[in-house]
C-alpha cells in the first residue's frame, strides 16, 4: 500500500512535534487540548496566507460572474481575490469588497452585465496537492513553534525545511502551470517591439 497524502491530523501532529508534545489520535473533539486548538488555528490561518497569492491549483480562469436580481455580483464566500482583467473590464476597474464585486471607477455595487474574470479560490485542505501541504504544515510548525516556545535554535531547523518546502512547491507549479512568457500580453510586449528602424518614420 502506497503512502496517502499528509491529512490535517497529520500536519498538527507534526506542528506538536515541533514543541516537544505527543501525537494526538483526533482533532474534531470537543475535548481537544489548548494546544491543539492552537495548532489547528495556526494551520488554518497560514493557508489561507499561502493560498491568497494565488497558484495554479487554486486559480480559474475566464470565470464568468452574473449579477442577481439586486444588479449586484456575489462572489463565493471561498474566493480570496478577484482579478477582471482589462480586456473584460472595459474602461472600468472591478475589485473585491467583501463578498461582492465593485465597480470602482462608478463606486457602486451596481453592475448590470456578467463578468469574466480570474478568480483565486481558498480550498479544504482537502482539495490541496501534496506540495502545497507539505509547505503550509512546516510553515505554520515554524510559526507555532515561534508563539509557544520561542526557541531560536528550533527555529532555525523549520525555516530551513520552510525553504526546501516551498522551493518544491515552485517546482511543482512550474511543472503544473506550464508557464510561458506568451501566456501574458503584458510581458510578452515587451519584446514584441519589432527593430527600432521599422519605428522610426523619415
Amino acid at each position: 500500500m502506497g503512502l496517502a497524502l499528509t491529512s490535517q491530523l497529520s500536519a498538527i501532529n507534526t506542528m506538536l512535534s515541533v514543541i516537544g508534545e505527543a501525537p494526538v489520535n483526533s482533532i474534531d473533539s470537543s475535548s481537544v487540548t489548548t494546544d491543539v486548538a492552537m495548532a489547528k488555528s495556526v494551520l488554518d490561518e497560514t493557508s489561507r496566507e499561502v493560498q491568497s497569492a494565488g497558484w495554479h491549483f487554486n486559480r480559474e480562469i475566464d470565470v464568468v460572474l452574473s449579477p442577481d436580481s439586486s444588479n449586484n455580483i456575489i462572489l463565493p464566500t471561498n474566493v480570496g481575490k478577484v482579478d477582471v482583467e482589462a480586456v473584460n473590464a472595459g474602461d472600468k476597474e472591478y475589485i473585491q469588497r467583501g463578498t461582492k464585486l465593485y465597480n470602482k471607477t462608478d463606486k457602486t455595487f451596481t453592475i448590470t452585465s456578467t463578468k469574466k474574470c480570474t478568480i483565486v479560490y481558498m480550498l479544504n485542505w482537502v482539495d490541496l496537492p501534496e506540495s502545497a501541504r507539505n509547505y503550509i504544515m512546516i510553515r505554520a510548525a515554524r510559526k507555532f513553534q515561534d508563539r509557544v516556545v520561542g526557541s531560536e535554535k528550533h527555529r532555525q531547523f523549520t525555516m530551513t525545511d520552510e525553504a526546501g518546502a516551498l522551493f518544491a512547491m515552485r517546482a511543482a507549479e512550474s511543472d503544473n502551470a506550464d508557464y510561458s512568457i506568451f501566456d501574458n500580453y503584458d510581458v510578452y510586449r515587451v519584446i514584441d517591439r519589432g527593430n527600432v528602424r521599422n519605428r522610426v518614420t523619415t
